[in-house]
């Protein structure tokens, strides 16, 4: 495909979007249709689609429309590409530009606009970033980066930096946890290198990683909303004997193989296989959540998130909290995750929690806001008062 084949395709697909087909169903539909288009030509259009998704607002006020032609238009004049190149009706590419196209389209003014976000989201999202509102909602609008989190069970980092180096993946050490590392190039090789093959490294967010670095030491624990398990198999990496758990079992299908690559054993059980009778050192709830400290990597979910959705996010956080509460051993940690960056998801949680169990205490509470390095995520430890026993 020709770069501007690929900008056509690009237009389809949001225009797909744009009338109510789900991006990755979207994608999906057309590369089925589109037998023509190898992998590097899925690749770039996926880019694309999901560059226009980071951007959706700011593309339309700079193309001057939205549907997905205007939006692509907005999306290229912010990258600065020559579009009279790309839009020349040749090899499949879209149709030059009319005249009315050429001069629609301003930059960005108002701040919806610049910062890409839902304009009844901005107030709550300045109200939990304060002055780091504006450079956190631009810097959500880039790629995030490509993390990897080695498995210091079986190898060292410098290990992981060569092997990838053998095979033209370079890496560098991510200062937000020590055993991660930021792909440079060729992220796409990491799934056919032989050391993620070995199980020396997992494809998994700094921040993520950093949260779990921050767990306090012990024996058992339960990942209670395991999802597809990479903080199970970091929590394992460590020593802990781990059981995941979620609610709906079918997100777990691919910790047993995840596991075995990775050399840990983790006991994966559906909801009516974990008896009240199991008790652990750490229970870790990474609560379903608006997501929108990963909003870069699953662009699509800023415009779907509704404030409806979001106080039923609440609701099943604050459930999630005090069912998990009792599977905590004496002297354990119950340890609160979201990958959001929305204090109604994260310090308002906490707080209500503690309102609802006042024998319970938080030992720590912190925030890492999206950045270059990493995700936004947020995490809270929570621990009950224990009463000293009187003397008769």
């Amino acid at each position: 495909m020709t770069p501007g084949a690929r900008v056509a395709a690009a237009i389809e697909i949001i225009d797909d979007i744009l009338a109510g087909q789900a991006a990755e169903q979207a994608l999906t539909r057309w590369a089925r249709g589109s037998r023509f288009a190898g992998s590097k030509d899925r690749a770039a259009v996926r880019d694309l689609v999901f560059a226009a998704l980071r951007t959706w607002r700011s593309d339309a006020v700079l193309g001057g429309g939205e549907d997905g032609r205007a939006r692509m238009i907005g999306r290229l004049r912010a990258e600065g590409a020559d579009i009279e190149a790309l839009f020349d009706d040749a090899g499949h590419a879209p149709a030059p530009l009319t005249e009315e196209e050429q001069q629609a389209g301003a930059a960005p003014s108002e701040i919806g606009d610049r910062w890409n976000l839902p304009e009844w989201l901005l107030p709550q999202w300045q109200a939990a970033l304060g002055d780091a509102a504006e450079a956190t909602a631009l810097i959500a609008q880039d790629r995030a980066p490509i993390t990897l989190r080695v498995n210091t069970r079986l190898c060292s980092v410098a290990d992981v930096v060569s092997a990838l180096e053998s095979e033209q993946v370079l890496t560098e050490a991510n200062s937000l946890s020590p055993t991660a590392l930021t792909v440079l190039s060729n992220p796409r090789r990491v799934r056919q290198s032989q050391a993620y093959t070995d199980g020396w490294v997992e494809m998994q967010d700094a921040a993520s990683q950093a949260v779990v670095d921050a767990i306090p030491d012990g024996t058992r624990a339960l990942d209670y909303c395991a999802g597809g398990g990479g903080k199970a198999l970091a929590l394992a990496a460590r020593g802990f004997t781990v059981w995941a758990h979620d609610i709906a079992p079918g997100r777990m299908a691919d910790i047993p193989d995840r596991a075995e690559r990775a050399a840990v054993q983790i006991r994966v059980v559906a909801p009516d296989q974990l008896p009240a009778k199991e008790k652990f050192d750490v229970v870790l709830c990474d609560a379903p959540c608006s997501g929108s400290g990963a909003w870069r990597r699953s662009p699509e979910g800023k415009w779907a998130l509704t404030q409806g959705r979001l106080d039923e996010l609440n609701s099943i956080q604050d459930e999630i909290l005090d069912t998990a509460m009792t599977h905590l051993a004496t002297g354990g940690t119950l340890v609160y995750v979201t990958c959001s960056v929305l204090k109604c998801e994260n310090e308002d949680r906490i707080a209500a929690f503690l309102e609802r169990h006042p024998g319970w205490t938080c030992d720590l509470q912190k925030r890492w806001d999206i950045s270059a390095g990493g995700d936004g995520f947020f995490t809270a430890h929570l621990t009950q008062v224990q009463t000293p026993l009187t003397q008769p």
